[in-house]
């Protein structure tokens, strides 16, 4: 039988067992366990390994302790909410904001093992899949590929069996979903729904793509980061793409994600937030599709603003890119030494001023605070997904 899924999908039980045998024989795969010694016990794990039988198996030894690892050495600790919006048994589709490459989908996979819920698959980018042992992890951990370096038509015809397949996993194989809101981290600080992901969800049901969406049961998820681990990167994109469209380097999109697990992120703050199920009802049948596309949007992003932590850092960068106190009540003058000294360090790159990075960096801060007062004007306007 032909599986018409075969070229984006995960591996199946089967196969993943397989690949575990394989990644068991591969040298790099061995080394980055042996990074761990001695806070992993590598020679235990490695005799269990052969003898997982599931994907659930492999990632409560291997993925669920290398999270915590990360969440110990490279946080402040985290606080999470929001499981009583859903329920055990229930199957959704997860759409997050993001802001970094592995720890916005990884911890919620580390607390839906942490209080038994199983794991979802994983929505990403087929640029982040950049070597044979990565994409070997991938779909051994339930990544489906989104195919990103196709031409415009390709993209097209893959859309339409990433819709499907969305649509197959939750509804026919009972499984839950993770996929960002936009194509590729937030650079700005500004989270937004891009309408392209919302039309590539409702493609099986052109007619009526509120029906569509009604069937994934959308559920927002917001993370927040008291330090952008890779602000400096991001201000740095930001500042050069003034010149001429940035185009990423060979290994960018692997240093982003080395940078986001081992750089230190603070305070981090998790929510899940409530199905819209309900909420698509409300919205008018005489929209046009755009317009109630638009509307899909702006139901996730309230829940994503409503539910995002602002720490002292954001209240910072405002009153100082504003020039003003509005927000000195929400940190000391300690505090506000301390980050500004912070975004000194990460303001010198070679090829940008020091000024110029500076003024991104605040922005990326501050942007979040400006989103919730409403001082960000809301853009429906398509982008590439």
């Amino acid at each position: 039988m032909i599986d018409p899924y075969h070229s984006i999908r995960h591996y199946n039980q089967d196969e993943a067992v397989i690949a575990i045998r394989r990644l068991l024989s591969n040298r790099k795969f061995l080394a980055v366990l042996k990074f761990f010694e001695p806070y992993l016990n590598i020679e235990d794990l490695i005799a269990k390994l052969e003898y997982f039988k599931t994907v659930d198996q492999f990632q409560l030894a291997i993925a669920k302790p290398f999270i915590d690892y990360f969440l110990n050495k490279a946080s402040d600790g985290i606080t999470y909410s929001g499981f009583d919006n859903i329920k055990k048994g229930n199957n959704y589709l997860f759409i997050a904001n993001h802001r970094d490459i592995v720890f916005d989908t990884g911890v919620l996979q580390y607390y839906f093992m942490t209080n038994n819920y199983p794991t979802t698959k994983i929505a990403i980018g087929d640029n982040l899949l950049s070597t044979p042992l990565l994409r070997e992890l991938g779909k051994v951990n339930k990544m489906v590929t989104v195919k990103r370096s196709l031409t415009l038509r390709e993209r097209l015809a893959n859309y339409h069996l990433l819709s499907e397949y969305i649509h197959y996993s939750i509804i026919e194989e009972k499984e839950s979903v993770w996929i960002a809101q936009r194509n590729g981290r937030t650079k700005d600080g500004i989270d937004q729904t891009q309408p392209g992901l919302l039309k590539m969800l409702a493609m099986t049901n052109a007619k009526d793509p509120l029906k569509a969406l009604k069937e994934l049961a959308i559920v927002p998820v917001t993370i927040s980061y008291e330090y952008e681990v890779c602000d400096q990167l991001k201000a740095r994109e930001l500042a050069l793409s003034e010149i001429e469209c940035y185009k990423k380097k060979p290994g960018e999109d692997f240093n982003s994600i080395k940078k986001g697990l081992f750089g230190h992120k603070g305070h981090i703050n998790f929510v899940i937030g409530k199905p819209i199920i309900n909420e698509l009802d409300s919205i008018p049948s005489n929209l046009s599709t755009k317009e109630k596309i638009s509307e899909v949007c702006k139901l996730i992003d309230s829940q994503i603003y409503s539910n995002y932590k602002l720490f002292p850092n954001n209240y910072i960068a405002f009153d100082q890119l504003e020039n003003s106190n509005e927000f000195s009540d929400y940190y000391s003058p300690e505090q506000k030494k301390l980050f500004l000294r912070y975004l000194g360090t990460k303001s010198i790159v070679k090829d940008v001023p020091k000024e110029k990075m500076m003024s991104y960096l605040l922005q990326i801060y501050s942007n979040p605070v400006k989103t919730i007062l409403g001082r960000v004007k809301y853009n429906i306007e398509d982008k590439n997904w």
